[in-house]
Order: structure tokens, then C-alpha cells, then sequence
């Protein structure tokens, strides 16, 4: 009937409530002081009293006997008090009863969090979900701009490629840092280098990204960071060369040649994806003066190529071409002196 249907949820709640007990030893000795409080407090909450004998039963199972008999003791002794002092200990068991409940809640809700930030972290799966054998055939791509206007140009929305190329950018940045005689005011080397390209790829893209809404262009922020990080393996290219080859020439036939190319493809993905002279001409001329302008401040701001011997552990034992590196910039400058001159003795 009733009785029966209503027991199995009495049971369960008087199975939490002295699971909660239990773990809080400080609460217990209150509950055990106010016997016959706790029985009235207990009947004022639940409909039915079974609840109290069944928490009962689970405390005869965890506690010693000796335990027992103080708690029937102090039962006793409670009895002959009178009713406020009564009244104040089964508040007093109901208080402990509610912190314990309070912070196991905190406790399960902490614990979901935690869940739900693993089962988060799926959402980033597709995004990552890519064969080595794609992310280089598209690194490839990057560097070859396609003249497909008519027809929006398909964007990979994977940021796998993207990141390593910036964790790369950071390495290359860092080899240039320390073969050359930059000084970092404050800050550390690795820091400068992880901020300068981070805060590159996240910030151009976020900028893009927001000059392309303006625009209408076809384009989601994932396509626009996966745009970008790819468009990074020019500079990758550009600077790996010209960090360890000191030619200033080479640098600019590699700024305008690998550097180009990759503002390139960028350039022609977003014009297929753009509608109106303008909004194109704003669109993709910003991006391509910010990105052929970051290679720029990349190799002269944190490559110095120093005059002399470099202070460096290797000491003596340096690579051969690096020495005559060195001589290079010295002879280019007599070489624009004597030119010079010879300009304006004609003049």
C-alpha cells in the first residue's frame, strides 16, 4: 500500500542523510546529544518517521559500543533538561545537518564543472581532427595564390596547421633573438616571442574578422585563423633563411617573393569571398599591408647581426658562414658610400 511505496524514498533519505553524518564527525556528537530533539525535529520534516529509525540502524552499524551507551547516557540527561535546552540542541543537530548537505553540493557541483570541461574539450576535437598528409598539401597550397574570383575559395576550418606554425614562428624568432645582440627591456626572450606571434595571429584575425563583417565577406572566425596561420609559413620560410644567411638582399627578394606569395593566396581567398570593389580593396589591402609590414618588423626588430665576435657558448667553433656574414653588411656599405659619392660629384 502507501507505507510500502513511501518507504524505499524514506530509506534513501535516511541513507544520505547519515552518509553526510558520517563524514561530518564534528556534527555527530550534537546529533547523538539531542536524541529526542533530533526525533521531533525529524517529525516535523518527513510525513512518515521511518526515515529517523532507519538513520537509526546505520549508526548502531558505525559506531563501537562504548559509543552507544555515552550517546544513551547523554540521551537520558537530555530528557531531564528542560525544553529550550532541548530545543536548542536539535537546532543545533539540524545546523550541522545543513552545512554538511551545503557542502556536499558545493562539492558535486565543483565536480561537475570539472565534467563538463572535459566533455568541452570534444567541441575542439574537429578542429584538430587532420592528416599530416593534409595539413602539408595545404601548407603547399598557401604559398599558391589560385585567380578564382567568380566562386568562393574553399577554407580548411582546422587550426592544427595554424598553431604549429605559430609555435614555429615562436622557435624561428627565438634562434634570430639569440644569434643577434637583441635586448630585451623587460620581459624574457620566450615571452617576447610567444606575445609577438600569439598576439599577431589572434589580433590580425580578430581585426580581419571584423573589417569582413563590416564587408559581408563569407567568413567565420575559425576560417579566418586557419587563413592567417597558414599564411604564416612564407614568414617561416622568409625568416628561417635570412636569420642564418645575412644578405640584406636576400632578405627583400625573399620579403617580396615568399612573403608576397603567401599575401597573395590570402589576398585572392577573400576577394572570391567579397562582394564590391571597395569592400574588397579595404578588406584585403589591409590585410596584405599588416602582414607584409609583421615580416618586416619581425627580421629588423629582433635581428641585430652584430659586428665582431658574438658572445655566444659556441665561442670559436661558429659555422663558417656566419663569420663571413658578418663581413657582408661592412663591404655592401662602402659599396652604397662609394656610389654615393659618385652621385653627387656627377650631380
Amino acid at each position: 500500500g502507501p507505507g510500502a511505496m513511501s518507504a524505499p524514498g524514506a530509506a534513501a533519505a535516511g541513507g544520505g542523510r547519515s552518509g553526510t553524518a558520517a563524514d561530518w564527525g564534528g556534527f555527530e556528537d550534537n546529533m547523538q546529544g539531542g536524541g529526542s530533539a533530533v526525533i521531533d525535529m525529524e517529525n516535523m520534516d518527513d510525513t512518515s518517521g521511518s526515515s529517523f529509525e532507519d538513520m537509526g540502524e546505520m549508526h548502531q552499524r558505525m559506531k563501537e559500543e562504548e559509543e552507544e551507551e555515552e550517546a544513551e547516557a547523554e540521551a537520558g540527561a537530555a530528557e531531564e533538561e528542560d525544553g529550550e535546552f532541548l530545543g536548542m540542541k536539535g537546532l543545533r543537530g539540524q545546523l550541522g545537518r545543513q552545512v554538511a548537505d551545503q557542502m556536499w553540493q558545493v562539492g558535486k557541483r565543483q565536480a561537475s564543472r570539472a565534467f563538463s570541461l572535459y566533455a568541452n574539450i570534444d567541441i575542439l576535437r574537429p578542429y584538430f581532427d587532420v592528416e599530416p598528409v593534409q595539413v602539408r598539401a595545404r601548407l603547399l597550397e598557401s604559398m599558391i595564390p589560385v585567380k578564382m574570383i567568380n566562386f568562393p575559395q574553399k577554407i580548411a576550418g582546422e587550426l592544427y596547421g595554424p598553431l604549429m606554425l605559430v609555435f614555429t614562428l615562436v622557435a624561428i624568432l627565438l634562434h634570430g633573438m639569440k644569434t643577434s645582440d637583441t635586448i630585451i627591456r623587460e620581459g624574457t626572450l620566450m615571452g617576447t616571442a610567444i606575445g609577438t606571434c600569439f598576439g599577431y595571429w589572434l589580433g590580425v584575425s580578430s581585426f580581419i574578422y571584423f573589417l569582413a563583417y563590416l564587408c559581408n565577406a563569407q567568413i567565420t572566425m575559425v576560417q579566418m585563423l586557419s587563413l592567417l596561420g597558414y599564411g604564416l609559413f612564407g614568414h617561416c620560410i622568409t625568416l628561417f633563411v635570412t636569420y642564418n644567411i645575412h644578405f640584406h638582399s636576400l632578405f627583400y627578394i625573399f620579403w617580396l617573393v615568399v612573403g608576397g606569395l603567401s599575401t597573395l593566396r590570402m589576398v585572392a581567398v577573400l576577394v572570391s569571398r567579397t562582394v564590391g570593389h571597395t569592400q574588397r580593396l579595404i578588406l584585403c589591402g589591409t590585410l596584405a599591408a599588416l602582414h607584409m609590414l609583421f615580416l618586416l618588423y619581425l627580421h629588423f626588430a629582433y635581428h641585430k647581426v652584430v659586428e665582431g665576435i658574438l658572445d655566444t657558448l659556441e665561442g670559436p667553433n661558429m659555422p663558417p658562414f656566419q663569420r663571413v656574414a658578418r663581413d657582408i653588411p661592412v663591404v655592401s656599405n662602402a659599396v652604397l658610400n662609394t656610389t654615393a659619392k659618385a652621385i653627387a660629384l656627377t650631380l
